[in-house]
């Protein structure tokens, strides 16, 4: 404090304001997590279900090498599909409108041959 000025005590309400201020700040700053990150399950053909939470701008290459992984699969042998469509490995969730809670469905690749 400098020599002659006097400190005008804070009164309670412009405390509040402030207060009220700073944590409407702290509520622009925080970005929910739901909008990073989406959940998805991959279901393989024999019903199995594997559920991933990966960020929505993520490649897909990710989950499909992690899916392989735990399957036990090579990631060349077999086909993911949203919607009925194929996967690419550049996809994204973002880029293919997934919503949290949605399904991939996993198939083996067949090879060719005569029934």
């Amino acid at each position: 404090r400098q020599a002659g000025k006097r400190r005008r005590p804070t009164s309670l309400l412009s405390y509040r304001r402030k207060s009220k201020k700073m944590s409407e700040e702290k509520k622009d700053e925080i970005k929910p997590e739901s909008s990073e990150h989406i959940n998805l399950k991959v279901t393989g053909q024999d019903g199995s279900v594997v559920h991933f939470k990966i960020k929505k701008n993520t490649p897909l290459r990710k989950l499909m090498s992690a899916y392989c992984d735990r399957a036990g699969l090579k990631l060349g042998v077999v086909r993911f599909r949203f919607d009925g469509n194929p996967i690419n490995e550049t996809d994204t969730p973002s880029g293919l409108d997934m919503e949290d809670g949605d399904s991939i469905d996993v198939f083996q690749q067949q090879t060719g041959g005569l029934l």
